[in-house]
């Protein structure tokens, strides 16, 4: 296990030389920050030369890439065109999407996979049906729908919540937009895990453990949903990173003041370094997350062993 871990970890290295080399590339190539700066009229040309020379940007952007870099492995993530420093944001901002990110994943747990082993259980019946075209409709809908009709009905109509959260962002606030954020992978891992329950429920493994009269919930806890989780636990394994990164829309229905509102407001100004910095970050939640999904599977199937 330590080897494979080793081994894993030193992989993780040039992928993440290569996507953030691939996202410094498409943020400085593809836009123009002193435009940016400038707003909506042009800077002139000595203000223009100044302000690459301030930023480093008047250097080849191979250059700028290696001090970037080296400023990384520092914890220096640059500083934003406002003069704060990056990581000032994401001091703020992270805590506030990892709390989003904490609802929606338990969400995605608790509900999805519940709903999954009922539907497989009782695959063909008339609540199996109603689910699958439940999970369908989610799936069509796109999430700001859902969010803003969430927030009217519940916010503004019925009163049951605040239409957007407050600065603090407690777990409790977090409760409707983390649902709308898990809304579509909720569906997914509802419909994984069913499928994953319907066909190993015919395995020899589980007939084996019934006809050992072993009783009906250990046989479902211990044999058939331990094997059935190992796809539904690769899906939201990869999902952590993919919510956090894809809670723009969430965090601007509802004013979150997270990643996903850092990466609007930076994108909307051109800002490169908070847009690189958090990006960066992001990509090593996507790693970590894999890494520990390749991990978890040698827990929950006792066959997995790794060299």
């Amino acid at each position: 296990m330590g080897r494979y871990v080793v081994r894993r970890l030193l992989q993780m290295i040039p992928v993440f030389i290569g996507s953030t080399l691939l996202i410094f590339l498409m943020v400085n190539v593809m836009g123009d920050p002193i435009a940016g700066l400038c707003g909506d009229k042009q800077c002139d040309a000595a203000t223009s030369a100044q302000l690459k020379k301030e930023f480093g940007l008047d250097k080849p952007v191979w250059q700028q890439y290696l001090t970037y870099m080296g400023h990384v492995f520092t914890g220096d993530f640059g500083t934003a065109f406002n003069g704060q420093k990056v990581t000032e944001l994401m001091a703020t901002a992270f805590p506030v999407t990892i709390r989003l990110t904490i609802v929606a994943i338990l969400i995605e747990i608790v509900v999805g996979i519940t709903l999954g082993v009922i539907t497989g259980l009782k695959r063909g019946r008339p609540v199996d049906t109603s689910v699958l075209l439940l999970t369908l409709v989610v799936i069509s809908i796109p999430t700001f729908v859902t969010g803003l009709l969430l927030q009217l009905l519940l916010g503004v109509e019925w009163g049951w919540i605040k239409p957007s959260v407050s600065t603090d962002a407690t777990f409790g606030e977090l409760l409707v937009p983390g649902l709308v954020l898990a809304s579509v992978s909720l569906a997914y891992v509802t419909r994984l895990t069913r499928t994953s329950i319907a066909e190993n429920r015919r395995s020899d493994y589980v007939r084996t453990a019934v006809a050992k009269g072993l009783p009906r919930g250990r046989v479902i806890t211990r044999h058939l949903l331990r094997n059935s989780l190992i796809p539904v636990v690769t899906f939201i394994g990869t999902d952590i990173g993919a919510l956090m990164g894809g809670a723009i829309v969430t965090e601007r229905i509802f004013n979150i003041h997270g990643v996903g509102y850092q990466l609007y407001q930076g994108i909307l100004r051109q800002n490169t370094q908070t847009v690189v910095g958090f990006v960066t970050v992001l990509v090593l939640v996507f790693l970590v997350a894999n890494l520990l999904v390749d991990l978890l599977y040698a827990v929950l199937d006792p066959r997995i062993r790794y060299a």
